[in-house]
């Protein structure tokens, strides 16, 4: 539930459309029911304009599924269950019928198509499972992303070819493993901001990531924000908070 839904069920008891004892009903749900093993929150997408999203490791399937369902109690929005195996995908499923799998990543709900321009570059081949997290996440939002796949710093020719790409985002996120360099050429290339995102993949010495994730951190294009190890998630959740600043800021639209 958000603060547009808040002011609509408010509006719907004034005027009659709504009783006072079903939207009682509905506000019991807030800030988070509590299924035992764990306690939901209703109450994030009102606070933060994001709602919480099920993270599949370390719970059994049957745990997963019914999170998910607690969620779509909810009356609109996107749900999500994330780095699902095989079996806490199909309890999900199996519960909760209308989810679409993409990988690891089951969604509900997709949100409409927003306007903003989001560009989504993965340096290598092995970086795409992160970022398929990550535009999986972004579009379940709305924000369906212009990938450029395999565009790092070994042949810069490739994001040198996208540079009107990169100067026409809203956003860039640069999902890059080995040295990790691509985030601070990309950086250097575009005024949008720029989310990178290190990933476990290279040889040698890149330490299962926190060689790139140091480079990222040290990285001479000023502003480039950095996300953890192999999370997708989590830098397309960085770019959904820029936007919904920007709505706060310009107009109630929803992410």
């Amino acid at each position: 539930m958000d603060e547009a839904l808040v002011r609509q069920m408010i509006d719907e008891v004034r005027t009659g459309a709504l009783s006072a004892d079903d939207a009682v009903r509905r506000l019991r749900r807030l800030p988070f029911a509590d299924l035992g093993f764990a306690r939901v929150d209703h109450h994030r997408r009102l606070r933060q304009g994001l709602a919480e999203v099920v993270y599949g490791p370390g719970k059994t399937p049957e745990q997963g599924a019914a999170i998910v369902g607690e969620l779509l109690k909810q009356p609109d929005g996107p749900v999500l269950l994330t780095r699902a195996s095989g079996e806490q995908a199909a309890a999900a499923l199996a519960l909760n019928p209308g989810g679409e799998r993409y990988g690891a990543t089951v969604v509900w709900r997709p949100a409409p198509p927003r306007p903003e321009r989001v560009v989504l570059a993965s340096a290598g081949t092995a970086d795409l499972p992160v970022a398929e997290e990550c535009g999986v996440v972004l579009a379940a939002h709305g924000v369906v992303p212009q990938r450029l796949n395999d565009v790092g710093v070994a042949g810069l020719h490739r994001i040198l070819q996208e540079v009107d790409s990169l100067a026409e985002a809203d956003a860039v996120v640069v999902i890059a493993g080995m040295e990790g360099a691509l985030a601070s050429v990309v950086g250097g290339l575009t005024a949008a901001p720029v989310v990178a995102v290190p990933t476990s993949a290279g040889y040698g010495s890149s330490l299962e990531g926190v060689t790139p994730l140091l480079a990222m951190l040290s990285s001479c294009a000023a502003g480039v924000t950095v996300v953890g190890v192999d999370n997708g998630f989590g830098a397309a959740f960085a770019v959904l908070r820029l936007f919904k600043t920007r709505d706060r800021a310009t107009g109630p639209d929803d992410v």
